[in-house]
């Protein structure tokens, strides 16, 4: 795609502060869910995933990578995209006030964005993201989510994200990144609107169980503004 095109697309995108700390909330929830939006027909994504390879591991981040669908005519059809994360980025473009998407893209807590392709501008924006607020917790048993806590007037919704916690390498046979291998790791394959919460806590059946090898992080969002709000890891 002509650079110029590319830059139009990254208009807005927020580049900010330096590093955070290493911790977790009570209960090991995480302080930050990072979100990389990406498509494997992309030359300018890979330094991004890169970055959010040496992201994942870190106990106070859930680091996610989603493929986006909308990149697939260039040549290469993206082998992890799906029309669902494709929604899930636009919600968050709507939230930012944005008449369009762009990628690489790494949304913070839902509330911040970068694109990622920089080390140093995505410690920035970790830096500047307020982390998860704490006062909202999740619970899971084997079957069930429960949501608790200081819940806000405004709809939540609650989401389960299976991805492949695996490194998996990707070679590339046509495209803008024709004849390279890329890695990917942390891979989302499975994305489930569990149920919308009126502001009300609550408990819910999880639905069957994902397919085997795959970790899950439960969200609870703000429905209009997209802010996440608890996170839960699952193994």
């Amino acid at each position: 795609m002509p650079p110029t095109r590319r830059k139009l697309l990254w208009q807005g995108a927020s580049l900010i502060g330096s590093a955070v700390p290493t911790s977790v909330l009570a209960g090991g929830q995480p302080l930050h869910v990072v979100e990389l939006y990406q498509s494997q027909g992309c030359s300018s994504c890979p330094p991004a995933n890169a970055n959010l390879l040496e992201l994942i591991g870190r106990s106070d981040l859930i680091c996610l990578s989603f493929g986006v669908t909308y990149w697939d005519h260039l040549g290469w059809k993206d082998t992890f995209a799906a029309p669902e994360f494709t929604a899930r980025q636009w919600a968050y473009a709507r939230a930012f006030g944005r008449t369009n998407v762009f990628t690489p893209q790494v949304v913070v807590n839902g509330a911040r964005d970068t694109v990622g392709a920089s080390m140093q501008d995505l410690q920035a924006t970790l830096r500047a993201t307020p982390t998860l607020p704490g006062d909202i917790q999740l619970h899971a048993t084997a079957t069930e989510i429960s949501l608790s806590g200081a819940l806000p007037a405004t709809p939540l919704d609650l989401w389960r994200v299976g991805y492949d916690p695996s490194l998996v390498q990707i070679p590339i046979r046509s495209g803008e990144n024709g004849g390279k291998t890329l890695p990917h790791r942390n891979v989302v394959r499975d994305l489930t609107r569990l149920v919308p919460n009126e502001g009300k806590a609550s408990s819910w059946q999880l639905p069957g169980r994902l397919r085997s090898g795959l970790k899950e992080v439960i969200l609870a969002q703000d429905r209009g503004r997209q802010r996440i709000l608890a996170a839960l890891p699952r193994a």
